[in-house]
């Protein structure tokens, strides 16, 4: 009966032990200062979109970075003009998705009649979220009916899902860093989010084997880049 009574107690403290533990390892982590509550308050699952990543998915020690708030600024879709290399663009999904459209009328792709071209490089170029990326599909499928796996910037091709730092991986890095430099707020949002594990909103299938999709690795990156120069 003792040691019934014995392993009793021992296993009520063992949960009690184990829901503290789980207490201690919630969202919010300890920071100086205090990381906002909201990153990580839970949202309505029905009637969201199929492709969302709910900010109440984060595992301890990370952050969505939800459209639904202030962490939406560092997605690709965000209006958050800059210059790069002399063009200027509304968004990075809207520079993005401008480089699978043909450059001028010399461009191969511009020369084909097997395809039509909705929009111009230019009229992407300013282009933000949803539309970029509507934008972007169309031109996607106008590549696969050319049978043509590149995209282009000022004349150099880059292989469009090329593995690894590809030379496309690191042109959509220094965009973003041009992003980031050129918009106070995108910088003053990506240094608050600390050490916290930055991951993404939506389901991309593309991320799991393409550097250049996850956008959220380069905001480490580039977040560690600042903090040093600080």
């Amino acid at each position: 009966m003792r040691k019934l009574r014995t392993f009793s107690i021992t296993f009520i403290l063992g949960i009690f032990g184990m829901n503290s533990d789980l207490v201690a390892q919630q969202n919010p982590p300890n920071h100086i200062p205090p990381y906002p509550i909201h990153w990580w308050s839970p949202v309505a699952i029905e009637g969201a979109p199929d492709w969302e990543i709910f900010p109440q998915e984060a595992k301890y020690g990370e952050v969505i970075l939800s459209k639904r708030n202030e962490l939406g600024l560092l997605s690709n879709f965000a209006p958050t003009p800059f210059e790069f290399h002399g063009d200027k663009f509304a968004s990075v999904e809207g520079f993005w998705q401008s480089l699978k459209y043909p450059e001028n009328e010399l461009d191969p792709r511009a020369q084909s009649h097997a395809v039509t071209w909705k929009y111009t490089r230019q009229v992407v170029a300013q282009m933000t979220a949803f539309d970029a990326k509507a934008a972007g599909d169309l031109a996607s499928q106008n590549m696969k009916i050319l049978g043509i796996e590149w995209v282009s910037f000022q004349g150099q091709r880059l292989i469009y899902k090329e593995k690894g730092e590809s030379p496309f991986y690191k042109l959509v890095f220094e965009a973003m860093r041009a992003k980031l430099n050129q918009n106070p707020e995108v910088k003053k949002v990506l240094l608050r989010t600390g050490d916290l594990i930055l991951r993404p909103d939506h389901k991309d299938p593309n991320a799991d084997s393409l550097m250049a999709w996850r956008y959220y690795e380069i905001w480490i990156k580039l977040r560690g880049e600042v903090s040093q120069s600080q």
